[in-house]
């Protein structure tokens, strides 16, 4: 990830949980948030396969009611401080039977946002007195994300 880039990550982590995040951090955040998004494009394309559609459409994605709340914030803390660009370069969309439509595509980085956020509040939850990030917070957190996911 390049300097500026891991500035945002870190600022969006600090903006939306008030936690300090490490830049050996970085990759396996991405890995799980990655996962995190395929393993949601699997549903939605077992739902567009189940109505007979070739195009996985936005109301494919299983969103729960958590998620979209958290579309929503993401939106409005993306404002302040810009990081969709970056996460749109992170957001990987793996090959799957089916197409996407364009909308279904442009649902992603904010998708990506969402779970980042639930992530960084999730941190909170555990120890509303966490500053730094480490791999044990981390782990609880994906753990956490997998179960609901």
């Amino acid at each position: 990830m390049q300097v500026i880039g891991f500035t945002k990550f870190e600022r969006f982590f600090r903006e939306a949980a008030g936690v300090s995040v490490d830049r050996n951090d970085v990759e396996r955040y991405l890995d799980f948030v990655n996962d995190a998004i395929y393993d949601t494009l699997l549903l939605a394309q077992a739902t567009a396969k189940a109505n007979v559609r070739d195009v996985i459409l936005p109301w494919d994605l299983p969103i729960a009611a958590g998620l979209q709340e958290r579309i929503h914030r993401f939106a409005k803390l993306d404002e302040d401080i810009e990081v969709e660009p970056i996460l749109e370069e992170v957001a990987a969309r793996p090959p799957l039977d089916l197409a996407f439509a364009d909308d279904t595509v442009a649902r992603l980085p904010a998708l990506f946002g969402a779970i980042s956020l639930a992530l960084a509040e999730i941190f909170k939850i555990l120890d509303s007195d966490l500053k730094e990030v480490h791999t044990r917070e981390w782990e609880r957190a994906f753990r956490i994300v997998k179960v609901l996911i």
